[in-house]
């Protein structure tokens, strides 16, 4: 299992990140540390989280995730076993003074000196994107974070940072984050997808599994309500070309002696430009399933059938 690096940045990591959406929400503390403990004892390190999530959840003000992961690196000593990657702005926008703001108080939720990998987590097209990154390599300086990376921005919005990095000798985003799976292709292939191929940007999509649905759970209506991301996110996918793209996934998985999951992750996986799928697991069992992607190769008819189906 070979390590990729992120973008042309000092950071390496295996082709699976962890999304930690889940921690202190469809996964409680305890179940939490154990799929961390278990993340890391299979030989993974990639973990991704946000100072918002989980905001959605009734009662929850956000920074949730990153509480959680602080508890469990106090309590387990592998903060040093684990490239971080959290992410800010994704409400209150990318003003310098909020991301110097914000930095102290997801260090603090975190229990950690450092940020590896500290996300724009969307774009701010009301803050001058110079000011933005001044902010970034300030605290770049001070060692409080060690490479920037991008969520949800354009191709044109990433390629004006490129530049603006570049002019004035400032640190520039080494990932992009976008939407990326077997029936959410647009967002990411096109201009986007040829940019970061061109100036090696490290990739990490989340929404690998869309929300579930590529894992095969929901194939029915009446499917939806086997879990709290069902309904919310998944059913759209039943309306559109989702059915065709899971009958490829069961023949192409049954070839293999796989699962849908695995063979959606590894289909990411073989994308020109690509670092690291994002996916979640609430249970050690669909964790290790998950885990399980990296070891699959799919053959260029494997990839063709997909491709296919999900056009």
């Amino acid at each position: 299992m070979t390590k990729r690096r992120i973008g042309r940045s000092d950071l390496h990591v295996h082709p699976f990140c962890f999304g930690g959406n889940v921690f202190g929400w469809t996964a409680d503390e305890a179940m939490s540390f154990r799929l961390l403990d278990a993340f890391v004892d299979h030989g993974f390190e990639f973990i991704d989280t946000a100072d918002v999530y989980s905001v959605w959840v009734p009662g929850h003000s956000g920074g949730e995730s990153e509480t959680v992961l602080g508890n469990w690196f106090k309590t387990s000593g592998k903060r040093d076993k684990v490239v971080l990657a959290t992410k800010v702005g994704f409400i209150k926008g990318l003003k310098p003074a909020y991301i110097k703001q914000a930095v102290e108080e997801s260090l603090k939720r975190l229990r950690t000196d450092r940020i590896d990998l500290y996300q724009s987590h969307k774009d701010d097209p009301e803050t001058p994107q110079e000011d933005v990154l001044r902010a970034y390599d300030d605290l770049i300086k001070a060692g409080k974070v060690r490479v920037i990376g991008a969520s949800n921005f354009t191709a044109a919005r990433l390629q004006e940072a490129l530049d603006i990095s570049a002019k004035n000798n400032l640190p520039r985003y080494e990932c992009m984050q976008p939407e990326y799976n077997l029936v959410e292709r647009k967002v990411y292939e096109g201009e986007l997808q040829d940019l970061c191929v061109r100036e090696e940007i490290g990739v990490i999509p989340f929404f690998s599994l869309a929300a579930g649905f590529l894992t095969g759970k929901y194939r029915s209506e009446a499917d939806l309500g086997k879990s709290v991301r069902g309904p919310r996110t998944a059913g759209k996918y039943l309306k559109t070309n989702g059915p065709q793209v899971l009958a490829a996934l069961d023949k192409v998985a049954a070839a293999h002696k796989a699962t849908c999951a695995q063979v959606a992750l590894a289909w990411i996986l073989a994308r020109k430009g690509l670092t690291a799928p994002i996916a979640s697991a609430t249970n050690i069992e669909q964790l290790e399933e998950l885990l399980g992607a990296v070891k699959l190769s799919l053959s260029a008819a494997d990839i063709a059938e997909l491709d296919a189906a999900s056009a």
